[in-house]
């Protein structure tokens, strides 16, 4: 009976209590609140490399429901297979809140969070700065952050591996991180390089010159030269490739102009044979002197020629002798389809003058061979 007794009175005072704090609540007064741990929003840690057994930065994001206050914490804790986190100092880490960067130091100060490290847990300590409730905290740790030089090194097997934040006094989140082995991407490309040579109709304007004769992609015709009369003809050069480098062509000549007599037409510049861009100047025409009764050479109109890239025929104005060496002509220093001059087009010129003085022949001849070579 007293155990009845004693238990009705119980609920009378839990009724009594009850009734007062809907009396309190109806006329305006407060009613006692607990606090009650809140958790974090949109918490994820963005890793530069997830591959295992490397080193890697981390993007900490997420959104603190109650905030920090001044000289409150915010920490996280990697997954014990991490490595290298004790190792993490102040000036691996950068702590931004909606997108405005704190400063940072090695301790707390005024107007600075301090930053700190041990075992697998990285610390920042509010001096004096807050951060508002609903925030949102962006944590970088690694060499993604202004001043970092330390990372920490992903665990060595694959798998999912937990990450926790504790924000000030009430937030807590956690989130997970996929280690994986890289993927490797392989492809193939096959190799592209056509050579074409084409003949170029009289009248073509080619560097300083107008051709004046037809010809094709087999024979330069020069015709019955005039003495004293410059003629002009030109071959035009198409390469196509996706060699990484470009290509060079050359041009050599298994002989000088020559006849079954045994007479010849010099190199330019009178019979010197020159290798150096010279612009174009008449035989000499002195008598008795055989290399000066006539002399050809070649030019080519492209700018970017060796491996200076320069314009050695100063566009097509200047002229070597025709060699049995090879004399390059055409140059590019990457991928081309052909269609743009100088880079996938460009033309020889070839250029030959007499005097009176040169021998009489209808034989004169000389075999020309192009080489193009692409550079990967």
């Amino acid at each position: 009976m007293t155990r009845k007794n004693h238990a009705f009175s119980v609920l009378q005072a839990i009724a009594a209590v009850a009734s007062l704090a809907v009396i309190l609540w109806s006329l305006g007064f407060p009613v006692l609140q607990f606090a009650e741990a809140a958790n974090v929003t949109t918490f994820s840690d963005t890793l530069t490399d997830s591959a295992p057994s490397v080193v890697s930065d981390h993007t900490i994001e997420f959104v603190a429901p109650t905030g920090v206050a001044a000289g409150e914490t915010i920490t996280v804790t990697l997954d014990p297979a991490f490595t290298g986190v004790a190792g993490i100092a102040f000036g691996d880490v950068d702590l931004a809140v909606d997108g405005v960067d704190e400063t940072l130091a090695a301790a707390p100060a005024a107007a600075t969070w301090g930053v700190g490290a041990a075992g697998q847990v990285i610390t920042l300590t509010s001096g004096t700065g807050v951060i508002a409730a609903n925030a949102t905290v962006t944590i970088q740790i690694g060499t993604n952050a202004d001043a970092g030089v330390n990372q920490i090194t992903n665990p060595a097997t694959e798998g999912s591996y937990e990450i926790n934040v504790t924000s000030g006094s009430a937030d807590t989140g956690e989130t997970r991180v996929a280690i994986v082995n890289s993927v490797t991407v392989t492809a193939t490309v096959d190799t592209i390089f056509t050579f074409t040579i084409n003949g170029v109709a009289a009248g073509t304007v080619v560097g300083s010159d107008t051709t004046g004769g037809d010809t094709s992609s087999t024979t330069i015709p020069f015709g019955e030269l005039a003495a004293d009369t410059a003629s002009t003809a030109a071959q035009s050069l198409e390469v196509s490739t996706n060699a990484s480098n470009g290509f060079v062509v050359t041009v050599a000549a298994d002989q000088q102009l020559s006849s079954a007599t045994g007479a010849d037409i010099d190199g330019f510049v009178d019979g010197s044979y020159t290798g150096t861009p010279t612009a174009w100047a008449a035989p000499g025409a002195t008598p008795g002197l055989e290399n000066e009764a006539g002399h050809w050479g070649l030019s080519s109109d492209d700018t970017t020629l060796t491996s200076g890239l320069t314009d050695l025929y100063a566009g097509g104005a200047n002229f070597v002798s025709a060699s049995s060496s090879p004399v390059e002509v055409f140059r590019h220093d990457g991928p081309t389809d052909g269609s743009v001059a100088g880079e996938g087009t460009a033309n020889v010129i070839y250029k030959v003058e007499v005097t009176a003085l040169q021998e009489a022949a209808d034989d004169y001849t000389a075999t020309l061979t192009y080489v193009a070579t692409p550079v990967f």
